[in-house]
């Protein structure tokens, strides 16, 4: 789950790490109120754009004001913005600093490694892709031990590579370190500050914040749970949630996916995918039911992915295993009786594995009118794509 920038500066906050004051205002008047109170201790505040993604000073997400009239006008031209796709519902009104220097620190996850990766450059502010591709000498990365983490021998590392001056090493690890605990101690999968920023008094203060949380980890952090934007939450991954269904919805497709394994249903959107090309349709999202896929668990699915509206056609892609054919075939057949008039869009299934003749032929002999039963995998990708082309 991606942090607005507000929640990713309460982390920090909590963990020790220098921000600035702010408050999150959601309407005009909250800015105001917000500008009035941090103006006691700065002549400036700064409005930024609260959305989750990137490119808000370019789109004018990101404004100065020096009072708190001018707090209010800034906030009402930001509010209701639309910044590549994200409205802005929400304002971070921030005491204003005098920079001296910017710099660049993230951590991440890198899967590839199986590794933790820090990446830090003296040079800030700017994205840091564009930094990456024109001077990639200019940022330095540094693997983690995820069993060690970044102590403060790693965090001198970093500040190492990076190429920092003598007399600030000392100040930036101090700050690493903490954003290395945000890191760990959020179950974070990424921790990016940029800029990063030593004012002009001295301080090494964190501007920005960029924080993604791993939701697998949500056992660990229950807390995390008021993290959640109930306000732009797709209605139907939140239902799907609540059902205990790992779903996510995906822009632009009309094929309903369900299967079982997430390796399976990635393998389901890439055939679909390639099969919709010919009839201009795709996969309308990710939705795997996982090993108990019985009657009430294929009822809720096939619930979830009737319900969006995109959805022209179904296709139900399992392979048996732990639970076989003849119960994933009996569970559709049961979903179908549950759903009644609910069910209105043609579904193909396609179902290999353990016990497969049985589940075949539990379908056939319902003989229902929605769903046609597909031996091969790309058939039924073929198919579903087809009838969502209808």
């Amino acid at each position: 789950m991606d942090l607005y920038e507000y929640q990713a500066r309460d982390l920090f906050a909590k963990h020790g790490v220098p921000v600035l004051a702010g408050r999150v205002a959601a309407t005009s008047d909250e800015a105001f109120e917000a500008a009035t109170e941090l103006l006691k201790d700065g002549d400036l505040v700064v409005v930024k754009a609260q959305v989750k993604t990137g490119g808000r000073g370019k789109a004018g997400g990101v404004k100065l004001a020096r009072s708190a009239e001018e707090a209010r006008e800034k906030a009402e031209e930001i509010l209701g913005m639309d910044i590549k796709g994200h409205t802005v519902h929400r304002v971070l009104i921030a005491s204003g600093a005098d920079i001296a220097e910017e710099y660049y620190f993230s951590i991440l996850l890198d899967r590839s490694e199986r590794r933790y990766l820090a990446m830090c450059s003296v040079e800030g502010g700017m994205e840091i892709e564009q930094l990456a591709a024109e001077r990639p000498e200019a940022l330095a990365k540094v693997p983690v031990n995820p069993n060690v983490g970044v102590d403060a021998a790693k965090a001198r590392e970093i500040v190492d590579a990076a190429g920092f001056s003598e007399e600030l090493k000392g100040a930036v690890a101090d700050v690493i370190v903490k954003l290395g605990e945000v890191y760990a101690g959020e179950d974070a999968t990424l921790v990016e500050v940029n800029p990063l920023v030593r004012t002009t008094d001295g301080q090494i203060i964190a501007l920005d914040g960029k924080v993604t949380v791993d939701d697998n980890a949500r056992f660990r952090q229950p807390e995390h749970e008021a993290l959640v934007d109930k306000q732009t939450e797709n209605p139907l991954e939140a239902k799907a949630k609540a059902l205990g269904l790992n779903y996510v919805k995906l822009e632009g497709g009309s094929v309903g996916i369900i299967g079982n394994g997430a390796g399976l249903v990635m393998s389901t959107l890439d055939v679909v995918a390639y099969a919709g090309e010919k009839f201009g349709v795709g996969p309308a999202n990710f939705l795997d039911i996982g090993g108990g896929a019985d009657a009430t668990v294929m009822s809720n699915g096939l619930d979830v992915i009737l319900g969006d509206p995109d959805v022209k056609s179904v296709f139900v892609n399992v392979f048996g295993g732990i639970t076989a054919c003849d119960q994933v075939a009996t569970g559709i057949v049961k979903a179908l009786e549950i759903l009644g008039d609910a069910a209105t869009k043609p579904i193909v299934v396609r179902l290999d594995g353990n016990n497969v003749a049985e589940g075949r032929a539990i379908l056939n002999e319902a003989n229902h009118p929605l769903v046609t039963l597909v031996d091969t995998m790309d058939g039924a990708a073929v198919k579903a794509a087809e009838l969502a082309a209808k």
